[in-house]
């Protein structure tokens, strides 16, 4: 891969040019971005996935949804369906996407609905009965036909934007020069510990003027099945199988991984077959199967209720200040129930 990545040089040189031109045209006015009158929040990034924008868009959706009426809006990658949809009873993970889905089984007071295409999404929310006090973006900082009015951008602790290059050479899908438009940015996954002076030295790495905040991965103490749950002390000392198909799976794996443990790893947003099913059932041996919440919602249904678990994770900040302040005071401003 570091090979090919190399040969791939020269490409990542075009792939640059191709995302700064677009981004200056969106900069100097010549492309049209669109505004709307309602506070809108895009979480995104620069790198291609395993920033946490699904356990970040979910502390907002707690921060917010006792006050306001909550909209998530995501493309739905890898759904079967196409143009706007807004989840009822009737959505699955195939038809809105994993992510969606998983919003809208948590979270059941807030409206989430899926399009491509934001502006028709934004346009379709705001057309509804009744319409959201503020959008939620999710993975949108490149979606530029839509000016947000408040972006958040997330980059991993382990790999930082300002350590990474242009795809396909590295992972970034624009040059870092991006982070400007960001009034927000979110360093996650970092260890509970990480000192004040080694988030000083990150700051000043990234070179940034906007307030740069610092999240950790907290894990629920159970792991929860379709009828139970169970202790995670207690899941540790068993041996199952841990399934993931995510960006990064190493933390999940790390946290709850044992000795006698066997591991089986999907790509991210991953539609399992029957076949890999099969395979999961075959490493499993009647043992119990640990996944993620995301990968839950796509495997509940396929493998047997009595031996499959999902572990929850939230977004933890190492040290809030006034981040939900300045958050509530954007959308208050912007609402009309503010």
């Amino acid at each position: 891969m570091i090979l090919l990545r190399k040969i791939l040089f020269p490409l990542a040189f075009l792939y640059w040019l191709i995302t700064f031109i677009r981004n200056w045209l969106y900069d100097k006015g010549i492309f049209k971005s669109s505004s709307f009158d309602i506070p809108i929040i895009a979480v995104g990034n620069l790198s291609v996935g395993g920033t946490g924008k699904t356990p970040q868009i979910e502390y907002l959706i707690r921060l917010l949804s006792e006050k306001y009426k909550v909209a998530v809006l995501s493309r739905g990658y890898k759904r079967t369906t196409e143009g706007f949809i807004l989840a009822d009873d009737t959505a699955t993970a195939s038809s809105i996407g994993d992510e969606p889905f998983q919003f809208f089984s948590k979270f059941p007071k807030i409206q989430v609905a899926v399009d491509a295409n934001r502006k028709n999404g934004i346009e379709n929310l705001l057309q509804l009965k009744d319409k959201p006090d503020v959008i939620l973006l999710d993975d949108a900082f490149q979606h530029r036909k839509v000016k947000a009015g408040f972006y958040i951008l997330l980059t991993a602790y382990d790999d930082l934007f300002c350590n990474d290059y242009i795809l396909p050479f590295g992972n970034l899908r624009e040059p870092s020069s991006g982070k400007k438009r960001a009034d927000m940015i979110i360093v996650t996954k970092c260890p509970s510990d990480l000192s004040e002076l080694a988030q000083q030295k990150i700051r000043e790495k990234l070179n940034v003027t906007q307030s740069v905040f610092f999240t950790t991965i907290q894990y629920d103490d159970f792991v929860f099945g379709n009828d139970s749950q169970l202790l995670v002390s207690e899941i540790k000392k068993e041996s199952k199988v841990l399934v993931a198909g995510i960006a990064k799976p190493k933390l999940f794996f790390e946290f709850l991984q044992s000795d006698t443990d066997e591991t089986l790893v999907f790509p991210d947003h991953h539609h399992f077959s029957k076949q890999d099913c099969e395979q999961i059932l075959a490493k499993a041996k009647g043992r119990k199967i640990i996944t993620t919440e995301k990968d839950f919602v796509r495997l509940n249904g396929l493998l047997p209720k009595a031996q499959l678990f999902y572990l929850p994770i939230k977004s933890a900040f190492l040290n809030n200040k006034n981040i939900d302040k300045t958050i509530k005071d954007y959308v208050g401003k912007g609402s009309r129930n503010s």
